[in-house]
């Protein structure tokens, strides 16, 4: 994959997403779409990710957060857009 093939994105879920399985829901769905990344909960009761790897794979990845696993009631999807750092080789929760 070419550099500027790549997209990096970091986002914070709200709503009833800690307790529900939603961490490892993000792992299995970003690791089926090649993704790199970490996802973690906050201290305030959200969840922060980070996804980078292709752009249509980071796309299709913050659309699954808007709604997240099933027993997830998300509130709101915060997104910030970054440059790539390509620093990351895997998914992994924290």
């Amino acid at each position: 994959m070419r550099k500027e093939d790549t997209e990096r994105t970091r986002v914070r879920v709200s709503g009833r997403v800690q307790g529900v399985f939603f961490r490892d829901s993000t792992r299995e769905k970003a690791e089926s779409l090649a993704l790199a990344g970490w996802v973690r909960n906050t201290p305030d009761g959200a969840v922060e990710a980070v996804f980078e790897g292709p752009e249509e794979s980071v796309r299709e990845m913050i659309e699954w957060c808007e709604a997240g696993p099933p027993q997830a009631e998300v509130e709101n999807v915060e997104t910030n857009f970054e440059p790539p750092e390509n620093d990351l080789s895997a998914f992994e929760v924290r």
